[in-house]
């Protein structure tokens, strides 16, 4: 089965633009599997955002799509430049709404850029920002981080992030997650928050 850039589930139209990603979280759905819903999204190769416009363009007027997602298999911003280009032509053709799902280490992939002021300008409209722990130690522990004091980073990111966009923030329901603690740090950083089953793979 060939790798699918373009995939969909109910009415969201999701882009899958890269495999990379800086979080290494023991429950993500990548470890267990090559895909969802019969797509595979394991790449192999990093696409250009020549070729995301070209699937994406024999897809986009096949129905009315509720949102854009760059949601894949891994970071959306560690494409930085491609997620960009691809939010301009979408927002130049289209007037749809455009989501990224992220771990919000946008920053730290990307330094010296204004990543949030990038994706507002390009287009973006809303960010889904996956927090997964109320503090440092249990988010170290869940998601595995390949930068240093990246929970920091995060909060930044979501900070910075609302200035411009709508942002909420997400936690998969794994069993050392305190969902009280996550509700309490949501209301501090004044997003809202939304709490993702747990998907035990055997």
């Amino acid at each position: 089965m060939k790798p699918s850039i373009v995939y969909w589930l109910g009415d969201n139209l999701y882009l899958n633009i890269t495999n990379k990603c800086s979080n290494q979280c023991y429950f993500c759905i990548r470890n267990f599997t090559n895909g969802i819903a019969g797509f595979k999204l394991k790449l192999d190769h990093e696409p250009s955002s020549k070729e995301v416009i070209r699937q994406l363009s024999n897809h986009i007027n096949r129905k009315h799509w509720n949102e854009i997602v760059f949601c894949g298999f891994g970071e959306p911003t560690a494409n930085l430049d491609c997620l960009l280009e691809v939010a301009k032509w979408i927002s130049k053709h289209h007037s749809l709404t455009i989501r990224v799902d992220t771990n919000g280490h946008g920053y730290l992939l990307n330094p010296g850029r204004e990543v949030v002021k990038e994706m507002h300008n390009a287009g973006v409209t809303s960010l889904s920002v996956s927090l997964n722990a109320p503090n440092e130690k249990l988010y170290n522990e869940i998601c595995r981080p390949i930068f240093q004091e990246a929970f920091e980073a995060v909060l930044k990111f979501i900070k910075e992030a609302k200035k411009m966009l709508n942002v909420e923030i997400t936690a998969v329901k794994v069993p050392e997650l305190n969902v009280e603690e996550m509700k309490i740090l949501a209301e501090t950083l004044k997003v809202p928050l939304r709490i993702r089953n747990y998907i035990q793979f055997p």
